[in-house]
């Protein structure tokens, strides 16, 4: 069993209670690593440690900071092999489809360092009777950033938001999630070996969500939270974070469209959304959450979709010929096998699937359900899991109106060859980003977020770097 500890100001140290808490393997439900369990002193103080160490960090150049970045990046990559293994083991992600992410995890940081650069003020120009006022919008850094990390991918998304809130002077304290605390720890030990990251930047806390995410998001210590997870526990953490009015960044939860035309090349649809459904168990924000397939072309897209999931091997995350591992805990596990049997219930059509695999762990079969109305359960909510929710259409302005008749807003695909159509029908669709003949082709420099249920602001590349800065305006009587 591996144990670990948390890192404040600079110092690797137990829970000030002596609390623990357990991390298991998926694969057997056997315990995994041992954490720290933090309360409520032990936020204190790795938020009095960022507060330390914001006027330090904040008054480095910019060039110092974005090298700084950079090395950290390169560290990860040095170990990205280490880093993806104990993903397999705690988190269950196939270790072979787990070294993607640990990568761009590396880029995060690299990435980062680079668009810090290019936050530069602006000057504005004086239209009033004053000609001698110049104007100046200069950006600064918020200041203490509480970042709370979810547990589907968590060290791609751990190392997005450190990157991002530190590149241009934040100082952070950072929430693991509780399910794979030790992938989080280990992300902590790569970036206190670059020495010349002032202590107390980075502090990273375990603990559970309920006690140590509620603290953070309510602490008068922090400026502002960013999160990942849950529409649900989203509205808790800004009702917490409300009396003190801090900032919230904020990537929710998604329920996301795919809309399949009859001239679309249902080859290379079927290569990429097969992919997302089933990468991760489907426990990706942006996976496909409902497939409109036009009634032309439904039992092909059906029939290639049937042998994408049966091609998927499961078992063992750290073996190579595995491609879907286990859910990532039994409590995962149960909520996915709730909504599959509400969708055998309420009439869905299960057509393959939906059962699950083994004799021990968390692993549930590649799962397929046609004949889906919209009132079912499995229609309407995020699942989360390796489900992938089918109907039919056949009128457009129909089915543009069902892809927006739900609370969330995070993503759709539009497959067709008349790119003129799928630019129309995209600007139609209420979603933070859209897809025309790709499903989720997104990288380290595009920009990623949702409207409505799915979340506040953005996450990557220049604007997510902007998120967590501030406008500070500058006003400057040229009289003598």
């Amino acid at each position: 069993m591996l144990t670990k500890k948390m890192l404040i100001g600079g110092q690797w140290v137990d829970a000030a209670a002596g609390k623990t808490l357990n991390t298991y393997n998926p694969s057997n439900g056997e315990v995994f690593g041992q954490v720290p369990s933090a309360g409520a002193e032990d936020v204190d103080k790795a938020v009095a440690a960022a507060r330390a160490a914001y006027p330090e960090w904040s008054g480095y150049t910019q060039e110092k900071r974005s090298n700084i970045l950079r090395k950290i990046g390169a560290a990860l990559r040095a170990r990205a092999k280490e880093a993806a293994h104990l993903a397999a083991q705690e988190h269950g992600m196939p270790e072979e489809l787990g070294f993607g992410p640990t990568m761009g995890a590396c880029g995060n940081f690299e990435m980062a360092a680079t668009y810090a650069h290019s936050i530069m003020g602006d000057f504005i120009n004086n239209s009033s009777r004053s000609p001698n006022v110049m104007y100046c919008l200069d950006r600064v850094p918020i200041g203490v950033c509480a970042l709370i990390i979810p547990w589907n991918l968590p060290l791609f998304l751990m190392s997005q938001k450190i990157a991002l809130a530190i590149s241009t002077g934040n100082t952070c304290v950072v929430k693991p999630p509780s399910t794979n605390s030790l992938v989080g720890l280990f992300l902590a030990e790569v970036v206190d070996s670059v020495e010349d990251l002032p202590k107390g930047v980075v502090n990273v806390i375990t603990g559970p969500g309920s006690s140590v995410g509620n603290a953070l998001a309510s602490h008068p210590g922090v400026d502002a939270v960013g999160f990942t997870g849950s529409t649900e526990t989203g509205v808790a953490i800004m009702q917490a974070a409300a009396p003190t009015i801090k900032k919230v960044i904020m990537e929710l939860g998604g329920k996301n469209p795919a809309i399949i035309f009859p001239d679309a090349n249902l080859d290379l649809a079927i290569e990429s959304l097969g992919h997302h459904q089933f990468f991760n168990c489907g426990q990706a924000c942006g996976s496909p959450g409902r497939y409109y397939i036009h009634e032309s072309v439904h039992d092909e897209f059906i029939e290639k979709l049937l042998a994408v999931a049966k091609r998927q091997t499961l078992g063992d995350p750290t073996k190579k010929e595995t491609t879907m591992g286990p859910m990532v805990s039994t409590e995962h596990f149960d909520k996915v096998m709730a909504y599959i049997d509400s969708g055998v219930k309420e009439g869905a059509k299960l057509l393959y699937g939906g059962k699950r695999w083994g004799d021990k762990g968390c692993f549930i079969e590649p799962t397929i359900f046609t004949g889906v109305t919209p009132e079912m359960k499995i229609y309407r909510e995020e699942i989360f899991g390796p489900v992938a929710v089918t109907m039919k259409w056949s009128d457009e302005d129909e089915v543009i109106r069902l892809a927006n008749d739900n609370t969330y807003g995070l993503t759709a695909s539009i497959w067709t060859r008349n790119i003129a159509r799928a630019l129309k029908l995209g600007k139609r669709l209420t979603v933070g980003t859209f897809s025309v003949n790709a499903h989720n082709l997104i990288c380290a420099e595009a920009p990623w977020g949702g409207v409505r249920e799915s979340g506040i602001g953005k996450e990557g590349g220049k604007q997510g770097v902007l998120e967590y800065t501030e406008q500070k305006m500058i006003t400057i009587n040229l009289a003598e």
